[in-house]
């Protein structure tokens, strides 16, 4: 263990940012999973109600973004994946009827 004291503060803050990083991980994984499971579940009626969930994982994406928990491009990786998916099931929903 180090005795040098800017160390012993840089293991603090390191330590007290990986708990606050866990919990917007966490945060931003459930609600990618709750927005994929309900495109996964989505029919032609209820196409306009998919849109709260997927501004509530946009914005999740985006603080984490502003918080630097994870990269820009990583952020704009996920939220293309959420749209890319979701205009894939819509299309084959239209392209059925």
């Amino acid at each position: 263990m180090t005795k040098i004291k800017s160390s012993l503060k840089r293991i603090k803050i390191t330590q007290r940012n990986k708990v606050a990083n866990r919990l917007y991980m966490s945060t931003l994984k459930t609600a990618i999973k709750k927005c994929l499971s309900a495109i996964r579940r989505l029919n032609i009626e209820n196409i306009s109600n998919i849109e709260p969930n997927i501004n509530i994982a946009y914005s999740k994406i985006d603080k984490a973004v502003k918080r630097k928990v994870i990269h820009k491009n990583n952020g704009a990786r996920k939220k293309q994946r959420i749209i890319r998916i979701f205009n894939k099931k819509k299309q084959d929903l239209l392209s059925s009827n």
